[in-house]
């Protein structure tokens, strides 16, 4: 492993949005770690952190009540420079840290084990970190039993993307796709941002898997969401749903935006060429549901996404359909 790799921010920070973690809500596997960790080598504070561009966001802490902090504070934006552990026996005699409002103030940090959390593609994410207010010297032992609980998070990590990755065709799953939704729908009402979603559909795949096979049909899931994956923004998410129906997620983007990028992927299946199917024309319906005022849960924007798309399939399929607006504001 090149460690070139300890100098690629820009490769870092991908790999850490890959993970799609920032921001996420406590899981038990994550706290089950830091209490344990906490427990056996006697510390007050432990945490599994991740180094974002401008703060360190906690997955799990035990023993402080935050979620995140500063980057230029962090002990942990030291850890994810080197591949090996971070030992600080005393910060208060350390010249890198000794002026760190952490250890000047809360939660006054005086020693810290801190050991690299790292992705499978080579890229330090953070640190799984155990924290204490008194000086002290950690063992080699509790160093190992660090590094063995670190690697049960990356573990967990690389699972909870697994979880979330549709294994046939790369997309989101519904889960992972759903928790996305969800937070940004929260965004939505916090910030009042527009975001949009646009449900699609291949139109008549049953008859692609029947005339041509099973096999075929897949090769036709891959080619659509390869295709529309191509088409979206980094920011953007693409879910399989279910079957043959997929769903966009757009942040930052109102009707009138989603339109176009629902045209364009569109057209995109559209000019989809598949060589072991030359007779076969591959085309999508799509349906686009803006968030608004009156959007008050995930299921209701889904269900008006849903509403449209079967529009665009009665009145033709290859053709989108934005959410009848006056039906959404009676319906809630």
């Amino acid at each position: 492993m090149s460690d070139a790799k300890l100098a690629d921010e820009g490769g870092r920070i991908a790999a850490l949005q890959r993970l799609d973690v920032l921001d996420s809500e406590p899981e038990a596997a994550f706290d089950k770690i830091t209490s344990l960790v906490k427990t056996i080598l006697g510390v007050p504070i432990c945490a599994v952190s991740l180094v974002d561009k401008d703060r360190q966001w906690f997955k799990s802490i035990q023993g402080l009540d935050a979620r995140q902090t500063p980057r230029s504070a962090a002990f942990c934006d030291h850890t994810i420079r080197t591949r090996e552990p971070l030992i600080v026996p005393d910060a208060r005699a350390d010249p890198r840290f000794a002026d760190s409002p952490l250890v000047t103030g809360a939660p006054n940090i005086a020693s810290y084990a801190g050991v690299p959390l790292q992705s499978s593609d080579g890229y330090n994410l953070g640190a799984l970190c155990a924290i204490d207010t008194c000086a002290r010297t950690f063992t080699d032992a509790q160093i190992d039993i660090l590094r063995n609980f670190a690697s049960l998070v990356c573990d967990e990590l690389e699972l909870r993307t697994i979880a979330r990755t549709d294994h046939l065709t790369g997309a989101m799953t519904r889960r992972g796709f759903t928790e996305r939704a969800e937070q940004e729908l929260a965004r939505h009402r916090r910030h009042c941002r527009p975001c949009s979603l646009v449900v699609l559909d291949v139109d008549h795949f049953k008859k692609i898997n029947d005339s041509h096979g099973h096999p075929a049909g897949d090769d036709v899931l891959k080619a659509v969401v390869a295709t529309c994956a191509a088409e979206l923004r980094s920011t953007d998410c693409l879910g399989r749903m279910g079957g043959e129906e997929f769903a966009v997620l757009l942040p930052e983007t109102g009707a009138e935006d989603a339109i176009a990028c629902a045209e364009r992927l569109r057209c995109a299946v559209e000019a989809i060429v598949m060589p072991s199917l030359p007779d076969a024309q591959v085309t999508i319906s799509l349906g686009i549901a803006a968030a608004g005022e009156t959007t008050p849960c995930l299921d209701d924007w889904l269900a008006w996404a849903d509403a449209a798309l079967y529009a665009a399939k009665r009145s033709g399929r290859n053709r989108h359909v934005l959410a009848d607006q006056h039906r959404r504001k009676d319906a809630a």
